[in-house]
């Protein structure tokens, strides 16, 4: 097996211009060309050879290789065609590494891992467009995939979303999702001449450890996303307003009032001053009103 060689900004240079290669801006591309952020995405991801990697999005094929080199086996699943070329130059010393020209939200994750890792959670590193990260994060995570931590590469805001506590003007539908399925480190901020092209945000690399079990019960768990997804729709109306406004919703005002009230916060209180244990009883408290 070769050495990484692509975290070099004059070798990433030399691989666009041999196969006269155009940015394209739908598919949010940008390629990381620092050495020192690409070993810290390595780290965090805590891989070894025992290690199936699944990689979304490899650009060139950079931290492909450095994946490679860590891991066991590696399948990076690229959307655009252009790429696939160059990927089979950059990975002609990586044995272990395979390219799949597809959508990655079309991708059957569940059967990959039953095929290449006998079932057991996989590992995900992905360096991800900005404008489908959350589209990507949730169907890893709802579609039953077995994983053990998701290393991605995101935009800063993003990231801080993701991490945010109640209260805090980061927090939202996002933090919750997230936090149910897993728990949230940020690994460390990237500044924007660490990608080719630049970028006009930071980014920062966020890992996702996945929890066995989730941290909360709950009897519904489509119910409770409604609830949050329309607890945070409007920030600035009360919760009860926000879930009474929900067409998703039905229960009368009074009910939700009700349930709202059970909380012990007062009819008042904002969704975003809840908690996932808080959002998790009063959506319990709705399945239970609609049953009866």
């Amino acid at each position: 097996m070769t050495d990484p060689f692509l975290g070099n900004p004059q070798n990433t240079i030399a691989v666009l211009q041999k196969y006269h290669f155009n940015f394209q801006k739908k598919f949010g591309q940008n390629f990381l060309i620092d050495t020192h952020v690409l070993d810290k995405i390595i780290r965090a991801a805590e891989i070894t050879k025992d290690d199936f990697v699944l990689e979304i999005g490899p650009g060139i094929g950079t931290m492909t290789q450095y994946l490679a080199q860590a891991a066991r086996e590696v399948v990076a699943v690229e959307i655009d065609k252009a790429l696939i070329p160059i990927l089979q130059d950059t990975l002609s010393g990586f044995p272990n590494a395979e390219v799949i020209q597809d959508d990655i939200l079309k991708v059957d994750i569940a059967e990959l891992a039953a095929e290449r890792n006998g079932g057991r959670p996989i590992k995900v590193v992905a360096n991800l467009p900005y404008y489908i990260t959350t589209p990507i994060i949730m169907s890893l995570f709802e579609h039953d995939v077995p994983l053990a931590l998701v290393t991605v590469m995101v935009q800063k805001e993003v990231a801080e979303r993701m991490q945010a506590g109640p209260g805090s003007k980061d927090y939202g539908a996002l933090s919750l999702a997230v936090q149910y399925y897993a728990d949230p480190y940020i690994v460390a901020n990237v500044p924007p001449n660490c990608f080719m092209p630049r970028p006009n945000v930071g980014s920062a690399v966020i890992r996702l450890t996945r929890h066995k079990v989730p941290p909360v019960q709950v009897e519904d768990e489509k119910l409770m996303f409604q609830m949050i997804r329309a607890s945070f729709n409007q920030r600035r109306k009360t919760l009860v307003n926000g879930l009474n406004h929900s067409p998703e919703m039905t229960l009368t005002k009074e009910q939700i009032t009700e349930a709202v009230e059970g909380l012990g916060k007062g009819a008042g209180v904002r969704g975003e001053a809840l908690t996932l244990e808080e959002f998790a009883k009063l959506s319990n408290t709705i399945y239970q009103m609609k049953l009866s």
